[in-house]
């Protein structure tokens, strides 16, 4: 069995792989709509998925939760869409801090509202610092756009992430955690696939189609979320999404020593705010269990 000092490691690792997708899509096609990288991301996410856990065994449905599979699967389903649209509507800078930034305080709130479980005073500081980080790490001077309906989508793919990482932590400890992902992940693929028919996708037949399709979908989505499922078996809800912050960081390190792209005085003291924070909060989750 995992050792329990080792949970939010898992997440962590799991986060550093979701901040690779940035890096990835950059190299993608021209043609390629985000919504359909996201959509091809998570078809063959859950394929890949699904295939490893019948090949190993390790798929019995037998007394599966429908209903909790099918919220999470639908949460997952939705993140890709809503993340991508509000974008789309605000900008790069203010849809990822929305989206990003409140899915740990929405996690919080769900937690303490649904299992009486309030967040402690290490949390509450360790994810404040993150989420200034987060904020100042896209503080680029651009010019910011406010539109309410990008606002909402943001919030709503924040929730989606919230909800999702509730969910799954409760199927996770009666389910394993390769299980877990498949059933969820091929789930939300079949959600998503309608997508497929509404893009141009002939780019994912490229060389480089091909190639950032498997990426972001055996690695960045298939194994980060094994990685993840297997940390929510320990690691509480908000915890873990507090912990995913690091997603935003590891895209910002890639962007500068992969991509070329440059950060200002105030983008660097966010990734400070950012990692400190990760830190603060991975290194309190390790000592709260026992060995």
């Amino acid at each position: 069995m995992m050792a329990i000092k080792t949970a939010p490691l898992f997440v962590l690792f799991a986060a550093i792989l979701w901040g690779t997708t940035g890096t990835a899509q950059a190299f993608a096609p021209a043609a390629a709509h985000p919504i359909a990288i996201g959509a091809a991301r998570l078809v063959v996410g859950g394929v890949f998925l699904l295939l490893v856990a019948l090949l190993l065994g390790k798929l019995n449905i037998k007394g599966w939760p429908i209903g909790p599979t099918l919220l999470a699967a639908l949460s997952m389903a939705c993140y890709q869409p809503l993340f991508f649209s509000a974008v789309n509507q605000t900008g790069v800078a203010v849809g990822t801090v929305i989206a990003i930034g409140s899915a740990p305080i929405l996690s919080g709130l769900l937690e303490a509202i649904f299992f009486r479980r309030r967040p402690s005073s290490i949390w509450w500081g360790a994810t404040a610092l993150s989420i200034i980080g987060c904020v100042l790490l896209f503080l680029t001077g651009d010019t910011v756009v406010i539109k309410p309906m990008g606002i909402l989508l943001a919030l709503g793919a924040g929730l989606s992430f919230a909800g999702y990482t509730l969910v799954s932590g409760q199927i996770v400890k009666g389910k394993g955690p390769l299980e877990t992902a498949a059933v969820i992940f091929g789930i939300g693929g079949v959600f998503l696939m309608p997508f497929l028919f509404l893009f141009d996708m002939q780019w994912i037949l490229q060389p480089r189609g091909i190639a950032v399709s498997l990426h972001l979908g055996i690695i960045a989505t298939a194994s980060a979320y094994f990685l993840f499922s297997k940390g929510l078996q320990q690691v509480p809800a908000s915890s873990a999404v507090s912990l995913s912050l690091a997603e935003p960081f590891t895209a910002a390190i890639l962007g500068v020593v992969l991509v070329g792209e440059e950060l200002n005085l105030l983008s660097w003291v966010g990734i400070g705010m950012l990692l400190g924070g990760i830190i603060l909060l991975s290194s309190a989750s390790i000592r709260s269990e026992p060995a």
